[in-house]
């Protein structure tokens, strides 16, 4: 007998192994560790979070991270996942249906999710929920030993320096897209400790910065003011991001396919293009 009901009373390390068993075949796997991390980022709320039960076994989940996107109160698929055996039966569908109503009463205004355009199976699956495309994303990976930066220098009267998430205002002008949700400041912002932020100022100007996790390999934003760039700053930063790095590989997760800028920096510096998704929203 199947119960769809909230993860609230689930446990972590039951999470975590529902978790691990649905995404085993995936292309990106976490540990314990980074999975608890990567909830703790994208805002995860497991009274707001469910799952399909069979005779208590975690067979079937979606964990929901909350907060806003787009000034909208919205909820994030921060995982969704069934396991083998109990694939073909619609769970996830019926799951994702079952917390409609839970969502709606809490306030949320909209759902958000990211989904890769290779599978095709899932993409169905959301448009028959009712979901369109709002963006379209490039991701980039790439084993940390494959990368490596000549030393480069800053011009005369730039400096590069160790700043907080305090002090990135009025970074709009730098940026050539709006963040996803899971490298947004929101999102930085539930786990400051675990980033580090590396601002380059002209004087007492902020002209550019980074910021990164180092104990994923995660470049969560990189931006540099459009008059500043070609001068080194963006190298200067992916440099000291691969000296901070605490993990195997390096990688940048949804950037806009639309900026023309990012992708060739990258590619520039041997951070290989892996794939891409769909940013998808559904009014609720």
């Amino acid at each position: 007998m199947i119960e769809i009901r909230n993860l609230a009373q689930v446990n972590n390390l039951d999470l975590f192994t529902a978790f691990a068993e649905a995404f085993r075949d995936y292309e990106i796997t976490l540990d314990k560790n980074e999975h608890e991390r990567m909830l703790r980022r994208r805002g995860f709320n497991p009274e707001l979070s469910f799952g399909a039960f069979d005779h208590g076994k975690l067979v079937s989940f979606t964990c929901n991270g909350i907060g806003t996107f787009n000034n909208l109160f919205t909820a994030y698929d921060t995982g969704t996942g069934t396991l083998k055996e109990y694939r073909g039966q619609g769970l996830a569908s019926k799951v994702f249906e079952a917390s409609i109503p839970s969502l709606v009463d809490a306030g949320i205004r909209q759902y958000l999710l990211e989904v890769l355009q290779h599978n095709e199976a899932a993409i169905s699956v959301y448009r028959k929920l009712k979901f369109e495309v709002s963006r379209e994303f490039n991701y980039f990976v790439s084993e940390a030993s494959a990368l490596s930066i000549k030393e480069k220098s800053l011009p005369e009267g730039y400096s590069l320096r160790k700043i907080t998430l305090s002090e990135l205002n009025n970074t709009d002008s730098m940026c050539d897209f709006h963040s996803s949700w899971q490298n947004s400041f929101e999102a930085i912002g539930r786990s400051p400790e675990a980033f580090v932020i590396s601002g380059v100022f002209s004087g007492n100007l902020l002209i550019g910065y980074g910021i990164f996790e180092p104990a994923s390999g995660d470049i969560t934003q990189l931006a540099v003011l459009p008059e500043c760039r070609r001068k080194g700053v963006g190298t200067v930063l992916f440099a000291e991001m691969l000296t901070l790095n605490q993990h195997n590989n390096i990688k940048a997760i949804n950037t806009d396919t639309n900026c023309k800028s990012i992708g060739p920096f990258f590619a520039s510096h041997g951070l290989a293009l892996k794939g891409k998704q769909y940013e998808m929203i559904r009014t609720l």
